[in-house]
């Protein structure tokens, strides 16, 4: 009885229509978030600049390429977005725009984003669903592909995906400095006091603890009011002012546009027909076909959707594996959905010794990073890591160091409190390796 149930659940036919809507805003976003990066000339910035990329753990073998490189790997991704969005070659268009997008963000971990996380995420969705048998250049010129209705498993895990990053960033906040401390808020908010009508109000004290508490409640609830009949249109308003608000506070790149339009996806087909109808759609006869013919067994979707969801929640909740706190440690903080948690500052003093002699040289960190790379690097354990690896390699090959010991005088300040050592400073970070575990030599907050 079980297994039915879940069998017609996952199979029921739906209509198409909301996946027409994500299909198109999705990719037209995609295509002029490529665009601007490179109109932005942000790719000199980001790959022109460094001399020195930081690595996700396990992907440290991926190279970044030169800025005419970068150029096609960006004008790739807004080529292949066009073609999810019309709907062109469609199931190519969703892998080259995955693989080339994945490809971008894994250059360098330090300009992690947790909207580039969801946007690969997506993607990787979108290529197992059928978002392009209605109303695409596909069906365009093969007719036969067209579909008026899909298996609900391809929506409803859209939906899922997106009440992820909801729920747990609302999780992320059930924290004392959050809720207690309106930490970061009541440091971000008094300096948006010059913006019109608003700004005097945001500088009251009580501005960033109701803030604090709406944004917890909000990320928390948020996916469930937009599950229901009832309050979807009013949970979809507070979706579109709760983000045009982050837009207008904060330099928070694309992300709320990519939440206001991917919601949608909550709505019924009949509205998402209404929507449509403006550019020319039209539901069409009901066409309704096997779940076979989306390239997955029904015996073999059940378990591969379960096994999708279970990884989804476990990674954000891998920080209880670490001691101490997550927001200091950043053990199991990336891949978590913690969205604006922190104002973290701090320094990092690197020294290198030479044992043969006694010689101790205090590194210029501005002579292999970049301000924003140093920035980064001084808040986050693994990346301190890898740069003390780099300047190991660096005196070993260029100043004929056999065996440089490399250590860090560190300080990080949390969410408006005083300075602490952050890594201990008799240790060779040189010797130290990365991994999944916990890093010993990080001093617990």
């Amino acid at each position: 009885m079980f297994q039915t149930f879940v069998h017609r659940f996952i199979y029921r036919p739906l209509p198409i229509a909301p996946l027409v809507t994500f299909r198109i805003l999705f990719g037209g976003l995609m295509m002029i978030g490529a665009l601007r990066f490179i109109q932005k000339g942000w790719i000199e910035r980001l790959y022109g600049e460094p001399r020195f990329f930081f690595k996700y753990y396990g992907f440290e073998w991926v190279q970044t390429l030169d800025v005419p490189g970068m150029y096609a790997v960006y004008s790739l991704i807004a080529l292949s977005a066009a073609g999810i969005m019309l709907g062109f070659v469609y199931r190519w268009s969703v892998l080259l725009f995955f693989l080339s997008f994945s490809y971008a963000e894994l250059t360098d971990a330090a300009n992690y984003l947790n909207h580039y996380y969801l946007v690969i995420l997506l993607a990787f969705l979108l290529f197992f669903i059928p978002a392009n048998r209605r109303f695409s250049l596909d069906t365009r010129l093969r007719p036969s592909l067209a579909l008026t209705h899909v298996p609900a498993w391809t929506i409803c895990l859209l939906q899922f995906q997106l009440g992820v990053v909801y729920f747990f960033a609302g999780f992320a906040k059930l924290n004392p400095d959050w809720l207690f401390r309106a930490m970061p808020l009541a440091v971000w908010l008094p300096e948006k006091a010059g913006i019109p009508v608003i700004g005097p109000l945001l500088a009251l004290p009580a501005a960033a603890i109701v803030f604090s508490w709406f944004g917890a409640i909000y990320d928390l609830t948020i996916p469930f009011w937009l599950s229901i009949k009832k309050t979807r249109i009013w949970a979809y308003g507070a979706v579109v002012v709760f983000h045009v608000l982050t837009k207008l506070l904060f330099n928070i790149g694309l992300f709320p546009f990519i939440m206001i339009f991917n919601t949608l996806i909550f709505f019924p087909a009949n509205t998402h027909h209404r929507w449509l109808k403006w550019i020319g759609y039209h539901p069409g006869e009901p066409n309704i076909t096997e779940p076979t013919t989306y390239n997955l067994q029904p015996t073999t979707t059940p378990i591969l959707l379960a096994l999708y969801i279970a990884i989804q929640v476990l990674i954000p909740l891998r920080f209880l594996c670490y001691p101490g706190n997550v927001l200091w440690t950043e053990e199991g903080y990336r891949f978590a959905w913690r969205v604006m948690l922190v104002e973290k500052n701090g320094y990092a003093t690197f020294y290198v010794s030479d044992p043969a002699t006694g010689r101790r040289t205090e590194v210029i960190n501005s002579r292999f990073l970049t301000p924003f790379q140093e920035k980064q690097m001084a808040i986050q354990p693994d990346f301190i890591l890898q740069y003390a690896h780099f300047l190991a390699r660096h005196y070993r090959e260029r100043e004929g160091i056999k065996q440089p010991v490399v250590t860090v005088d560190s300080y990080v300040a949390l969410n408006g409190r005083p300075s602490e050592r952050f890594i201990d400073p008799d240790v060779n970070l040189a010797d130290e390796l990365d991994g999944l575990g916990a890093k010993e030599w990080v001093l617990r907050y």
